[in-house]
C-alpha cells in the first residue's frame, strides 16, 4: 500500500510538472512566432526549444510530452491546420527526444560537468536534434500543403540556424546552472518516466 501511494504521489507530481511545462512551452512558442515569424508556425528565433530541451532532460518523457503539446498549442494553433499540426509538431518531439536518449544511453551528466558531457550535448542536443527538427518541420509544412515545396530549404535554414543560436546560449546556461536546483528539489527524472 505504501509503495503504491509513493508511486501515485510521483505521478501527481509529474502531471503537475507536465501541465506547467506545457503552458511555459506554449507561451514561449506563441511569443517567438508572433515576434519573429518566418513561415506558418515557424519562428526565426524559437526560444521555446531552448527551454524544451532542458525540461526534457530534467523531467524525462514528461518534458517530451510537454514539448509536443506546447508546440501544438503555441506554435501550431491558428497558424497550421489542425491535422497538419498533429504531425508537424512532432518536430519539437524529435528535438527533445534525441538528446534525452543520448544522455541516457551514454550516461552523460546533464549539468555538463565534463568535456564529454558537453560534447554529447553539442552532437545530440544542439546539432543533430535541431537538424532533424528543422528537416521534419519544414518538410511537413510542404507535405501538408501549408507552404510550397520551393520554400522547404529556406524554412529549414531559418529554423535550423535560429534554433542553433538560442540552444547554444540558453540551453547551455540552463543545464549548467539550473540543473543543480532541479536535482536538489528532487523533481528530476532519473530514467525516462521516474
Amino acid at each position: 500500500m505504501a509503495e503504491s501511494t509513493g508511486k501515485e504521489h510521483r505521478i501527481y507530481k509529474y502531471l503537475i510538472i507536465l501541465v506547467i511545462v506545457t503552458a511555459i512551452n506554449a507561451l514561449l512558442a506563441r511569443f517567438a512566432y508572433l515576434a519573429w515569424p518566418d513561415a506558418p508556425g515557424v519562428s526565426a528565433l524559437y526560444f521555446a526549444v531552448a527551454f524544451m530541451i532542458p525540461f526534457t532532460l530534467w523531467f524525462g518523457v514528461w518534458g517530451a510530452m510537454a514539448a509536443y503539446a506546447g508546440c501544438i498549442i503555441g506554435a501550431g494553433l491558428g497558424t497550421v491546420p489542425f491535422g497538419v499540426n498533429l504531425y508537424w509538431s512532432l518536430a519539437d518531439l524529435w528535438q527533445v527526444l534525441i538528446p534525452l536518449v543520448a544522455f541516457k544511453q551514454f550516461h552523460a551528466d546533464i549539468s555538463l560537468k565534463s568535456k564529454r558531457d558537453f560534447f554529447i550535448f553539442l552532437v545530440f542536443g544542439w546539432l543533430l536534434n535541431n537538424l532533424v527538427g528543422a528537416i521534419w518541420g519544414s518538410t511537413m509544412l510542404a507535405v501538408g500543403g501549408v507552404s510550397a515545396w520551393s520554400d522547404v530549404l529556406s524554412t529549414l535554414g531559418v529554423w535550423f540556424v535560429g534554433n542553433l543560436i538560442v540552444t547554444i546560449v540558453i540551453t547551455t546556461l540552463l543545464l549548467k546552472y539550473a540543473t543543480r536546483y532541479i536535482v536538489k528539489w528532487n523533481i528530476d527524472v532519473k530514467k525516462y518516466w521516474f
